[in-house]
């Protein structure tokens, strides 16, 4: 438990007791309550010293944490609230509390779907409720990409929980190629999000190859606990270091890809590279630039690619140079009066 955790709850504690007006505290009474919270919470006897607990209570008088606590010391030995009304848990919150707890509240929301956040949602409609009740409600200042129509969200939980539990899964899918869905026993490694849709990625029953399900095209779910998990140590950071998107293909076909970008769009690609194997390789008097990449020549590429219409020119490699031009023209026939 890291140590700023250890103070929040020493601050708590010392909070409780001092609103518990039926008893008197001395110093020893608080290092004792805060000792017993904190092995409750490690499992482990926790020896709060004298000190630690001096240094609580001038924190919490001061205005570092917003506290201001009204502490005083009344017969040299007792410790209490000067305002019996006091808590560290009912401080008002500034205008800038306020507005850090909704754009907070809006981020957290973005995840209800997986049960690792079930916890908090009690604690994020709090939150809101608090917002809501002491500022008039306004647009979001942040807003994130979302959308709640995508179908396959309501499997996000399962697929967490079979992921975290490392359990095998019965997957009933049917792919856009497919004429009819299918059973498949399926050992997910990781859930990944790419341009706003989710994918879990995994093996089939003993078969070697890494596959990628979108969830949308996912039907049911089920487990098998009867079958072993297969444990591959799956690093998802190390299989996706040479895409773009989600589609991973053979080693030969990452390529060196240089793309040349117009002026217009130069400022854009280089404070936002298509990928982390981006480099510059010459920079133009016009203010074009010239980029390379190390990546998988891969159907998320060329839609990249195809998004920036005539503002990018495909350099090399020649076979992707030649497929993105009959794309470009197929489209531009489309055009035609």
């Amino acid at each position: 438990m890291a140590i700023n955790k250890n103070a929040l709850i020493r601050y708590k504690t010392i909070d409780k007791c001092l609103q518990n007006h039926y008893r008197q505290w001395t110093l020893n009474d608080l290092i004792e309550a805060c000792s017993d919270v904190l092995h409750e919470y490690e499992g482990r006897e926790v020896n709060v010293s004298r000190r630690t607990v001096q240094l609580d209570i001038q924190m919490m008088r001061s205005d570092k944490l917003g506290y201001n606590a009204p502490i005083v010391v009344y017969d040299r030995k007792f410790y209490k609230y000067e305002d019996e009304d006091y808590s560290i848990t009912d401080i008002p919150l500034t205008e800038n509390d306020m507005n850090v707890l909704s754009e907070t509240v809006e981020m957290l929301k973005q995840f209800k779907d997986f049960s690792l956040f079930s916890e908090l949602g009690g604690i994020i409609q709090r939150l809101e409720d608090k917002v809501y009740t002491e500022k008039t409600h306004q647009a979001s200042i942040i807003h994130l990409d979302k959308n709640e129509k995508l179908k396959g969200l309501q499997h996000l939980d399962l697929l967490y929980q079979a992921i975290l539990k490392k359990i095998v899964l019965r997957l009933t899918y049917r792919s856009f190629k497919a004429r009819a869905a299918s059973e498949v026993i399926f050992h997910p490694f990781i859930l990944k999000e790419y341009n706003n849709r989710w994918f879990l990625i995994g093996v089939v029953g003993d078969k070697p190859q890494i596959l990628t399900f979108a969830l949308d095209r996912i039907i049911n779910v089920d487990y098998d606990l009867d079958i072993p998990y297969r444990n591959e140590n799956f690093n998802g950071d190390d299989y996706y270091k040479n895409t773009i998107g989600v589609t991973v293909l053979a080693e030969k076909h990452i390529q060196r890809i240089v793309l040349k970008i117009d002026k217009s769009n130069a400022p854009y690609v280089t404070t936002k590279p298509f990928h982390s194997t981006q480099e510059i390789i010459s920079a133009h008097q016009d203010g074009g630039v010239t980029v390379q990449l190390q990546v998988h020549v891969n159907f998320e590429l060329e839609r990249l690619i195809l998004g920036f219409g005539d503002s990018i020119e495909v350099i090399e490699p020649p076979l992707l140079r030649k497929r993105i031009r009959k794309k470009l023209e197929a489209a531009a026939n489309k055009y035609i009066v």
